[in-house]
């Protein structure tokens, strides 16, 4: 049951959630034979929604979750995680269960994912449902989960600024296009669509609803398209984290919150995307998919250091 009377959020983020099973390998290929050792296989609580929803909250934003979840073992993880966060969370009955996904990651951070995303390709989110929690929202941050597909378009006649995160389209796949052309913001990742990277941001904001594209590109750091500056792609490098990377599971989303953390506070874009990268190499110093979000102190005194603004952070703020 919705509580209307509750304070709005700052953060409405629909979709997502699932349990990664991460198995750590030397590297990322099948050895020879039919057996492997490796270290403990272990679960996490996972997905985009789930590391959008943790990441916001960590930052001190009011934050509400929706989404489709089973009754099943998976579900049960997910919920307790949330409650353990004090995140909000509301779920419908997912028909096929929670999803999930077998992670391979290799000894540099680098993953590989099985995704099983399981959800009927015919399931959509009610809007009577979906609404009820996006009229209180500053903002909706929507996964690319076929169910949100209708919501997308009902977001914008209502003039409620959203944001997606693409991050595995190869900026061809037709699926994608209902988010890619009907959000504010959108978030891809350049390790799919490679060299047609700035052509198919160019395409996003030419054709679509979205005045701002964002391409994360790993150690590369991040590309930006903004219809309110000269229109061309700007290349950000990224930052140095200060541990070593050991897992780079939920980067793209500790990038996204961070982000659209300054974002709303009104940061100039440059500082916006800093935030984004230092908060996406926090990630990947963190094993385990979500386990450990960047606080909105350790992330200020992380800008401000490398803005040379103050001398080295004190110990207590590092990436441990």
């Amino acid at each position: 049951m919705i509580d209307t009377t509750q304070q709005p959020y700052d953060v409405l983020v629909v979709g997502g959630s699932g349990v990664d099973t991460i198995v750590r390998v030397d590297e990322l290929v099948i050895p020879a034979g039919d057996v492997a050792l490796v270290p403990p296989v272990r679960d996490y609580v996972a997905h985009t929604g789930t590391g959008a929803a943790l990441g916001f909250h960590a930052l001190g934003r009011r934050t509400q979750f929706i989404d489709y979840l089973g009754d099943d073992l998976q579900g049960t993880q997910v919920r307790e995680r949330f409650a353990a966060a004090g995140v909000d969370l509301d779920t419908l009955p997912a028909p096929n269960g929670t999803p999930r996904s077998v992670n391979l990651v290799d000894a540099r951070g680098r993953r590989f994912s099985f995704y099983d995303g399981r959800h009927p390709d015919d399931l959509l989110m009610p809007l009577d449902f979906a609404l009820a929690h996006a009229t209180r929202a500053r903002h909706v941050h929507l996964s690319r989960s076929g169910f949100t597909r209708e919501l997308v378009g009902e977001l914008a006649e209502r003039d409620i600024p959203t944001s997606t995160d693409l991050h595995a389209w190869d900026g061809i796949a037709p699926d994608a296009l209902p988010w890619a052309l009907g959000c504010d913001t959108v978030f891809l990742s350049a390790a799919s669509a490679g060299e047609r990277t700035g052509d198919v941001m160019r395409m996003i904001l030419d054709e679509g609803r979205a005045r701002l594209v964002v391409a994360t590109d790993g150690e590369r750091g991040a590309y930006v398209l903004d219809a309110a500056a000269s229109g061309t792609v700007t290349h950000h490098p990224a930052v140095v984290p200060p541990l070593p990377v050991v897992d780079s599971n939920g980067a793209g989303d500790a990038f996204v919150t961070a982000f659209l953390h300054s974002r709303l506070d009104g940061a100039p874009l440059d500082s916006c995307v800093l935030a984004g990268l230092v908060s996406g190499a926090f990630a990947c110093t963190q094993y385990g998919t979500h386990e450990r979000q960047i606080t909105a102190a350790e992330l200020a005194a992380a800008v401000s250091e490398l803005n040379g603004l103050s001398p080295a952070a004190p110990a207590g703020w590092r990436w441990s």
